[in-house]
């Protein structure tokens, strides 16, 4: 674990920078209100992302030189939401099918894409690189009826229909990304499967085992960030992907500024787990006592483009206050909501309510919905946002315009000798409390 608990350059003559949207906030704290500041510190990587990739392709050797000439080669990669470093990593995969007898036509990509919306062609040219015009690049469609194929059930009785081209490939490659996710654990490895090429239905099930069964029974207490033991919908991405029987998987790990700082490969489950602690290692802050405020930054654009995606921020950072503390979250989210039935969702102000509202009518945006009211009911959350302040208190928060002003309201329910904690890049820090 490597982290910093000193923010660079902040003293009583240089601020703190926050950043919001594409803009910088300045935060000049007393010193004896401050806990410290939890930021990746992160030693540049000695390779190039080229000589990483390379290296980890080396242990998929012997998968690799099982493709021959005449097969036909899958590989998935995630969309242009979540980015991976594909423009890197798949050309150089490319590559070496190419050594092996297989030529560009028997190769094709398919875009992960879950149940989000279909790519541009320049979304596609960012994703592929230089394998742009050379290999086909196709969008999944998860409510495309003809394109999909049952494969199989899980043990909790998840129908798994995916990509009718996975199934009828000779080879499926998986590539992506590891990182934290606030109810499957981590992103990567099997969820290339489930939801990434998965039936709407398919997708929607398995998000539904975040919840335990029984009206009034809320959130499985082990589908949380960072955990992969006893999850449920971890669980159900397992064996999603175990039906599918890819050939190996492909997964970076990125820095905060989204340089790949190691890769991942090997046999699906075994290379993405060897990830995951990976990523625990690096991004998780092992946290002493939590503190009655804690400030967070998304870290400025797109990380704070909408709050669906500012969420994730929120979530992290709210491991690491005081039940009934403050936190300031610094997420501009010029794009709104991210979703457009997102907000409808705070007509239910209640948890028990909203809870049954979800059991009765699941929607993946709904659970993140339910997620955020929950944190919002548990602390006092002061949103600086773009939203109208009518809006910012139907989600149960309280608006402020600048940070000044946040900080001016946070006062005012804090108590006389309040500390606090800086998170500048929130959604790639996880404080874990120390037990």
């Amino acid at each position: 674990m490597n982290m910093t608990a000193e923010m660079p350059g902040s003293n009583e003559h240089n601020p703190v920078q926050l950043k919001y949207g594409s803009t910088v906030c300045d935060l000049q704290l007393p010193p004896e209100h401050l806990a410290g500041a939890l930021l990746p510190f992160l030693a540049p990587p000695s390779d190039t992302p080229e000589e990483i990739i390379c290296r980890a392709l080396d242990v998929c050797n012997a998968e690799i030189s099982r493709c021959a000439p005449g097969d036909k080669i899958v590989i998935v990669t995630s969309d242009i939401t979540r980015y991976t470093g594909s423009e890197i990593y798949l050309p150089l995969l490319v590559e070496r099918l190419n050594r092996q007898g297989i030529p560009d036509g028997d190769i094709e990509i398919l875009i992960a894409l879950g149940i989000h919306r279909t790519q541009t062609e320049h979304e596609h040219q960012k994703i592929a690189g230089s394998l742009f015009g050379r290999i086909r690049v196709i969008d999944h469609d998860c409510d495309d009826a003809d394109g999909l194929t049952q494969i199989g059930t899980t043990s909790n009785g998840i129908a798994v229909s995916i990509n009718r081209r996975a199934v009828e490939a000779d080879h499926l490659i998986l590539t992506g990304t590891i990182g934290f996710h606030y109810f499957a654990g981590f992103s990567g490895g099997r969820k290339s499967v489930l939801p990434g090429i998965a039936s709407r239905q398919s997708c929607l099930a398995s998000h539904f085992a975040v919840l335990n069964p029984g009206e009034g029974n809320g959130k499985n207490r082990l589908a949380v960030t960072a955990n992969l033991e006893g999850n449920p919908v971890h669980q159900a991405m397992l064996e999603a992907c175990a039906l599918a029987k890819p050939a190996f998987i492909l997964n970076t790990v990125l820095s905060a500024d989204k340089r790949i700082m190691a890769a991942f490969a090997g046999p699906w489950r075994g290379a993405h787990e060897a990830g995951c602690d990976y990523y625990r290692e690096q991004f998780a802050w092992p946290l002493v006592e939590k503190a009655d405020l804690v400030i967070a930054s998304c870290g400025g654009y797109p990380k704070d483009i909408n709050l669906i995606q500012a969420h994730k921020s929120m979530e992290y950072a709210s491991q690491a206050i005081k039940d009934g503390g403050v936190m300031i979250l610094l997420a501009e989210c010029r794009d709104g909501f991210g979703n457009g039935s997102f907000f409808s969702w705070f007509r239910y102000r209640s948890l028990q309510e909203f809870e049954a509202a979800l059991r009765a009518r699941y929607e993946i945006n709904g659970q993140t919905a339910y997620s955020l009211l929950q944190k919002a009911q548990r602390f006092r959350i002061i949103l600086v946002s773009q939203f109208p302040d009518q809006q910012v208190e139907q989600m149960g928060m309280v608006p402020a315009q600048s940070l000044d002003q946040a900080m001016d309201l946070a006062q005012e329910t804090l108590p006389e000798r309040w500390r606090c904690y800086l998170m500048p890049e929130a959604g790639s820090v996880l404080p874990t409390p120390v037990k």
